[in-house]
């Protein structure tokens, strides 16, 4: 019963990657949440923007949607944004028009 009653609370806290977009267009000065990730875990490829958003922490973190593995956290402290990114394989980052 209990672990039903934390998967509940997680999904009652969750969104989806988009929750993050200003943030991640702060960070990287690109529109982020369509670029494309792979989940170092499953290998689920999708877009940010369809990872599962945690943003309720200290930090911010984005789950695989098929296994829920931490592909991307995200801390903000005065001096600095921490990024840890080892739960994916690759992070494809546009460039942005010339």
């Amino acid at each position: 019963m209990v672990d039903s009653v934390e998967t509940d609370l997680d999904r009652a806290l969750m969104l989806d990657g988009n929750a993050l977009a200003g943030l991640l267009q702060e960070i990287f000065t690109v529109e982020m949440t369509a670029s494309p990730t792979e989940c170092a875990s499953c290998g689920r490829e999708g877009a940010l923007g369809t990872l599962l958003a945690f943003i309720q922490g200290p930090g911010m973190v984005l789950r695989c949607p098929s296994c829920e593995q931490v592909i991307l956290r995200i801390v903000q402290t005065p001096e600095a944004i921490l990024l840890d990114a080892r739960g994916a394989v690759y992070l494809r980052l546009a460039r942005a028009p010339a």
